[in-house]
Formats: C-alpha cells, structure tokens, sequence
C-alpha cells in the first residue's frame, strides 16, 4: 500500500511519514499541494492521501478540489490530517471530497483508526 502524504512542515510529513511506515506503507512526501499534484501526474498509484490544509503554494482544500476534479484520482481516499478544528472547515472538506478528517495532535492508534474507517489498512 501507498500513501502520499502532503504537509509543509518536514517534521509533521515524518511523523505521519513514520506512523503510516509502522502500519507497512509506502510513503511519498509532498511539500505542498503543487508538489503533491506533480507527484499524482507523474504516479497516481496512491492507495490514500493525507493532506494538511494550511499550505503554500496550494492549500489542501484547494488541492482536494483539484483531485476531485481529475477522472482517474476520484477513487483516491484523501484524509485531511489538519490543526483547523473549525466545525465549518470540517464540512467545506468533506463536501470538497475529502473522506477523513484527523485533528492534530494525534496518536498513531487514532490514524490507524481513521484509515481503518476508510479500509486503507495492510493487513
């Protein structure tokens, strides 16, 4: 399994970098949504993607937006992993095509929760 993993803070990227390695993924890093839609145009083969919202360059609900918008990653799960808390972010995510939405901080047993959700696992 690959998961893509899109956040402008090299130390969030290997957090999640890091839990989503102990749960048998393959992790590509993104440093925000541009880099992230390179990365899809050049190998879209991602099994899920976690994006962060707050970005340069293209934030992540711009970026949903973007994936949605594109046939052949429609079927992609994307996971918000986000410090936004907002009750009105949530739902401009979701109704943006996100799946998931994870507040940080997090556990790695609440990550591993919310791919469960979305039947992303390894095992």
């Amino acid at each position: 399994m690959r998961a893509l993993v899109i956040d402008d803070s090299a130390a969030m990227r290997n957090i999640i970098a890091r839990c989503l390695k102990a749960l048998g993924f393959d992790v590509v890093q993104a440093i925000h949504g541009k880099d992230a839609v390179e990365k899809l145009r050049s190998d879209a083969k991602f099994d899920v993607i976690l994006v962060d919202w707050n970005m340069p360059e293209m934030n992540g609900y711009e970026f949903i937006k973007a994936v949605r918008a594109v046939e052949d990653w429609r079927g992609i799960p994307l996971m918000m992993v986000t410090t936004e808390t907002e009750t009105t972010q949530v739902v401009r995510a979701l109704a943006a095509g996100a799946n998931e939405y994870l507040m940080k901080p997090f556990t790695p047993e609440m990550l591993g929760d919310k791919l469960a959700l979305l039947g992303v696992t390894t095992s």
